[in-house]
């Protein structure tokens, strides 16, 4: 029995190895148990890797294999990957339940902590809902823009998971989605990554403007307020605006609660942004740097800890980050490199993560 399972898996990759022999020299194939069998191919590629993976791909998927395109140092290696079933089936009841209580969570908390109503009528009832059904939009424009861009790329992916955590100034602790299958090179993954936070973005500027301009500038008081941190857009909007840099001389603009949903909004972005793991910015600097994204783990998480002495949520997010963003995702074909427009795209992705980060996003008094 041993013997003819080695033999069938020996059979395995040979097969593979013939398939591909027109677009890659293998010079030896490994082959081992991982979640089914896989075989790794390695060798040197005959043609581009672009244009040899979506030869190598359709063939692969006829045997019910992914092919991955990875790269050893110098080596290159094609590895199948048994493909992943595709019988998984979702319930929307439950995306649907959950937008319902992260509304109505978010509701509360723009009743509770952003914008307590005077008295239970609808004029004094509509702050707090302009502040919730503002952040909302926001946040389904986010995920709902990974989720159109992730499909326009055959990316299998689910309807976003809304996360309602009423016991925060938000209401939310914002929400995922579910890959349950990779991007076919970096460019894919580069433009699902863009996606959620510049969906978000152009949402959350015209609120955060708008929201402003139903603000005003006063002094601030000796007690009781608190103070939203700025990044250098928060701070740059403010000044044109109102003419100057703002807070300063004991003064500061006391937004109304459409600004604190745009400048929420602007919040999310940024943190989402955060080159690490499996967040947005952890997908754009893994189409940049590769493997090497890693060594930026821990400069980022000891930065975090760092401004966690002036707000300590930055710990909670370090310890996030290092339990659950760790993980990188690499897309099939991760040979192809982005080319000059894709990498400008990239970079500038990272300078817009650099504007709108809040190293203190609230201070009370």
């Amino acid at each position: 029995m041993i013997m003819n399972e080695l033999a069938a898996t020996a059979s395995r990759g040979e097969q593979l190895a013939n398939l591909v022999s027109d677009v890659f020299a293998v010079a030896d194939i490994t082959t081992g148990p991982q979640g089914g069998e896989w075989v790794r191919l390695r060798g040197r590629l005959l043609v581009s890797s672009a244009e040899a993976y979506d030869v190598v791909a359709s063939r692969f998927a006829a045997l019910g294999y992914t092919a991955l395109f990875r790269r050893a140092g110098e080596q290159q290696m094609i590895v199948a990957e048994p493909s992943p079933s595709q019988s998984r089936r979702y319930n929307p009841y439950v995306n649907i339940l959950l937008f319902v209580l992260t509304m109505a969570s978010m509701i509360f908390a723009g009743f509770v902590f952003v914008a307590p109503p005077a008295s239970w009528t609808w004029s004094g009832m509509l702050p707090g809902l302009s502040f919730a059904f503002g952040l909302l939009v926001i946040l389904v424009a986010h995920e709902m823009s990974h989720y159109l861009v992730a499909r326009r790329f055959g990316v299998p992916i689910s309807l976003p998971y809304f996360i309602p955590f009423p016991l925060s100034f938000f209401g939310t602790m914002g929400a995922t989605e579910v890959m349950h299958g990779r991007p076919k090179n970096r460019a894919a993954l580069l433009a699902v990554g863009m996606a959620g936070p510049l969906g978000g973005l152009l949402l959350a500027l015209p609120i955060l403007i708008l929201g402003l301009s139903l603000s005003r500038v006063q002094p601030i008081p000796s007690e009781g307020y608190f103070i939203e941190g700025n990044s250098l857009l928060y701070l740059g909007v403010k000044y044109l605006m109102f003419g100057q840099v703002l807070p300063a001389n004991g003064m500061d603009v006391f937004i109304h609660p459409i600004a604190f949903a745009g400048w929420g909004g602007l919040l999310v972005t940024a943190l989402n942004l955060v080159p690490a793991g499996q967040l947005d910015g952890g997908h754009i600097i893994y189409t940049l740097l590769g493997e090497k994204s890693r060594l930026l783990l821990w400069p980022i998480l000891i930065g975090l800890v760092i401004l966690g002495s002036q707000w300590w949520p930055w710990w909670v997010w370090a310890g996030m980050i290092y339990l659950l963003g760790r993980v990188y995702a690499a897309p099939c074909d991760d040979i192809t490199p982005l080319n000059t427009r894709e990498r400008a795209a990239a970079i500038a992705m990272l300078v817009l993560f650099a504007v709108i980060f809040t190293p203190v996003p609230m201070r009370f008094g």
